[in-house]
């Protein structure tokens, strides 16, 4: 007998007491779903792969000033005048500081770069010329506004703080630093001492705040006459994590150690292979270079400075011993990345020097001395001197970052791979499959990974939502005999609740995977509200709070319970329609100049749905502000702005279905080609063709959902300028075809399944209990009937849920996606349980 609705039960009801009930509904009056109805058996007689105690960790990048007011402690900013518009057009020497004066005392202040400098990589500093002016205990000097908002400090907090400095005048100068409100009110007592000397002394002392602030100063000042010079200004919270100086910011360190992260990859991400791959040589030193370990280590004062990818200032205070140590404090496997010298991140481009391929290979060695080397050894004694005698024990090492050019990277990699196998061949070398999940560069480099015999593949995708219900069994059929997969950077693009969701079910198909996914890390881990390059991101902060995003929530939940071995289960799936594609046309551009002309639509009867030669102008077409310079000239419909990016401009009904779109586009000048676009329901749900993308390197149809896109076929297309192409997309269905110049170009079918209801199980070893983790994404409760397979210990399990509505957001305000710890009672060997809408929850039951 089929089971009876709840709405029937409803209804009998009603009909039995004469009166009417409505359907349930939810505290804002919408109506509840009924419940959809699942079964899922677990088999515990039998054994799935064992998951390693690394499957789960972290990456850290410094993007969206991730290290330099962020995880970084310093509360200066530009503490060594070292802002340059290399990093930022905005940027100056002084950026974050202003003058300052009281008692009459005057001045001037200007920044320098001579021969009288700190050291050789710390070229600027700060020259204040004193006149003398002033009464008694009268100062002149600089302040700080700090990160963001300002210097944060908390009432009875001590902040240590440290100048480097040298005077011409005999007797010395008497400098002063105080913490002050942005008024210029004083937030500590002031701290003294006497500059002695013209050669470069640190000066240090602590500062303790009178009030919890986060819009603190910090004035430096200097009495009497004479010229005093400054660098290294810095300011400290003498609570840090693990209580280290020169260290992290402990609310964001406690929140990345919550994790309890597998391994820590760092320092990137596109940090690592862009730029230049030239070492520092003074006087020449580039501003623009590739992230190179050597010069983060030593004395902060005598680290290099760089230009970071993101646009703005990196000082390397946060550097690879400071990685290291991070990664030992939280019991993280540490797994650097070096540069490869074949750029990534767009820019495709590979350095053909052997002297300089042959200084990174040996860098790279001496890198894996500073980690794992005795105190005897060259790089071990470095280690040492830092303070860390013991090795830190690197296991494993990525070679490059995202490369599209797959050749040229992999010739490069090999030898890396072979000088590190020769002398460290303890050390795993990862290698890379490019920027995308899938394509030409992603299939070039499995080939040439798996000839090769590589232990381990670094693959990277940010794609919607859409892709991750619909991609759950990607690594179902990869070969367990060739290489096993890192999957070092993935998100779904968004930070709602929804995003988290599509994540948690795509994650259940990474533990099923265990044996060929060994290491995942989600990415960017963190993000400043102030100023940020980058969205999803897992943690995000301002100067004094900081808070976990719904997907921060999401891989908490599976990294404190992954889990030792999985344990083979079955769901049943959730009954779906293939519905057709449908949607208007549209024409875009991507900084490029292009025009489109004789765009004609028609339906699979031969009807005319749109003919338009812009004969009678572009009244036919809607555009969104800011998309573009479109008008019509000599004939044809023009984007004329090279600068702009994404530039939709749409036509049509979103209900058409089963057509044929042709339309003549000739690129006028820029750097890509054309994007042609169907099937569009909004300037975020859409497909579009995709040719001469990527810097006009390859041509591609991408699919878009909420904003976020997938690719779904490519090949190697490039545009000419001032050719015309014809250009044909054919709608079938779910079906598409695509004809460039009449030739078939290439299609495909979208039927993949968006599938709502996922789970996995997994075995804890150490409590005996199986993990039972489902996510339900979608409106309707998911009632379940669990086969557990055996008779449980308990008649009670422990739960843990996270619930929210899809465009749920967490906060520093509001955090509407947390844990709910439960108990569950009447546990059985079959037993039913209803999962609620847009969950993921985590049943942990006691077994014999």
């Amino acid at each position: 007998m089929a089971p009876i609705r709840p709405r029937l039960v409803l209804a009998l009801a009603a009909a039995l007491v004469g009166t009417v009930l409505a359907a349930p509904t939810r505290a804002d009056d919408t109506p509840v779903a009924e419940p959809a109805d699942y079964t899922l058996a677990v088999h515990p007689e039998r054994e799935g792969p064992a998951i390693d105690p690394t499957m789960y960790g972290v990456f850290f990048e410094d993007i969206n000033n991730a290290a330099d007011g962020g995880l970084y402690a310093e509360l200066v900013r530009n503490r060594s005048f070292e802002f340059s518009p290399v990093d930022n057009a905005a940027y100056t020497p002084l950026t974050g500081w202003r003058t300052t004066a009281h008692g009459g005392a005057t001045g001037t202040v200007r920044t320098v770069d001579d021969a009288d400098r700190l050291n050789e990589r710390n070229r600027t500093y700060l020259r204040l010329d004193l006149s003398g002016h002033g009464a008694p205990g009268s100062g002149y000097g600089v302040v700080n506004s700090g990160h963001g908002s300002g210097v944060a400090v908390r009432a009875g907090a001590r902040y240590d703080f440290s100048v480097w400095a040298r005077t011409d005048q005999r007797r010395g100068t008497r400098l002063t630093a105080r913490l002050r409100d942005a008024d210029g009110a004083p937030l500590s007592a002031p701290l003294t001492a006497t500059v002695r000397g013209d050669r470069w002394t640190r000066y240090s002392g602590t500062l303790t705040a009178g009030a919890t602030t986060s819009g603190a100063r910090l004035a430096v000042t200097a009495e009497g006459g004479g010229v005093l010079r400054l660098d290294m200004v810095s300011l400290f919270p003498r609570d840090t994590y693990k209580g280290r100086r020169n260290g992290l910011r402990k609310d964001l360190a406690e929140k990345i150690a919550a994790l309890e992260p597998g391994f820590l990859r760092f320092p990137g991400g596109c940090l690592v292979n862009t730029g230049s791959h030239q070492a520092y040589e003074a006087p020449t030193w580039e501003r623009e270079r590739s992230y190179q370990w050597k010069d983060t280590i030593g004395p902060v004062e005598q680290r290099a400075v760089n230009a970071n990818f993101w646009g703005y200032h990196q000082s390397y205070g946060l550097g690879y011993y400071e990685y290291f140590q991070f990664a030992e404090d939280i019991g993280a496997m540490p797994l650097p990345v070096v540069p490869a010298l074949v750029t990534g991140c767009g820019q495709n481009q590979a350095t053909d020097d052997p002297a300089l391929l042959r200084r990174h290979i040996q860098d790279t060695l001496d890198l894996i001395e500073f980690a794992n080397g005795p105190v005897t050894s060259t790089w071990g004694r470095k280690r040492a001197e830092m303070g860390h005698p013991k090795p830190f024990g690197l296991t494993h090492l990525a070679v490059g970052n995202e490369e599209n050019l797959p050749d040229a990277y992999f010739e490069r990699f090999r030898q890396f791979r072979a000088a590190i196998e020769a002398e460290h061949p303890g050390v795993t070398v990862v290698g890379n499959s490019g920027p995308d999940d899938t394509g030409a560069t992603f299939d070039r480099l499995w080939e040439l990974n798996r000839q090769a015999g590589v232990a381990l593949v670094d693959e990277h995708y940010y794609n919607s939502p859409q892709w991750f219900l619909e991609n759950n069994e990607r690594y179902d059929s990869y070969d367990r005999r060739g290489p096993k997969v890192f999957l070092g950077e993935y998100a779904s693009r968004d930070n709602r609740f929804a995003n988290a969701l599509s994540e948690a079910a795509f994650m259940t198909g990474l533990e099923r995977n265990a044996d060929v996914v060994k290491l995942a890390s989600y990415a960017p881990l963190l993000a400043d509200t102030h100023e940020n390059q980058w969205r999803p991101d897992m943690i995000w902060f301002d100067s004094t709070r900081s808070w976990g995003s719904t997907s921060y929530e999401v891989q908490k939940l599976f990294m404190n319970n992954t889990g030792d071995r999985v344990v083979p289960s079955r769901a049943s799936g959730t009954p779906q329609l293939s519905a057709p594609i449908t949607g208007a046309v549209g024409l875009s551009t991507w900084a490029t100049a292009a025009a489109y002309d004789d765009v004609r639509v028609t339906a699979e009867d031969g009807t005319v749905l749109l003919g338009d030669d812009f004969s009678a102008g572009d009244g036919r077409w809607t555009r969104a502000a800011g998309r573009g310079t479109w008008s019509v000239r000599d004939g044809a419909f023009v984007q004329s702005d090279q600068a702009a990016q994404d530039t939709l401009v749409t036509a049509g009904d979103p209900a058409w279905r089963d057509y044929d779109l042709r339309v003549k586009a000739t690129k006028q000048a820029g750097s890509e080609g054309f994007l042609v676009a169907f099937g569009v329901r909004d300037t975020g749900n859409h497909y579009w063709w995709n040719l001469g993308g990527w810097n006009n390197t390859r041509s591609a149809v991408e699919k878009t959902v909420d904003g976020g896109k997938q690719t779904l076929v490519e090949n190697a297309t490039t545009v000419e300028t001032g050719r015309t192409y014809d250009l044909h997309v054919q709608v079938r269905g779910r079906q598409v075809t695509l004809y460039l110049d009449g030739v078939r170009w290439g299609g495909f079918t979208d039927d993949s399944r968006a599938e709502p209801f996922r789970q996995v199980v997994t075995r804890d070893a150490a409590t005996g209990e199986l993990i039972v983790k489902v996510v339900n994404a979608q409106e309707a409760p998911a009632r379940t009937r669990i086969d557990l397979g055996a008779e449980p210990a308990s008649r009670t399990a422990r739960v843990t849920t996270l619930q929210g509505a899809p465009d749920a957001v967490n906060t520093a305000e509001d955090r509407p996606v947390r844990p709910v710890e439960s108990t569950l009672t009447g546990v059985a060997r079959t037993f039913t349980h209803t999962f609620p809408a847009h969950s993921v929850t985590f049943l942990r039951i006691a077994t014999r």
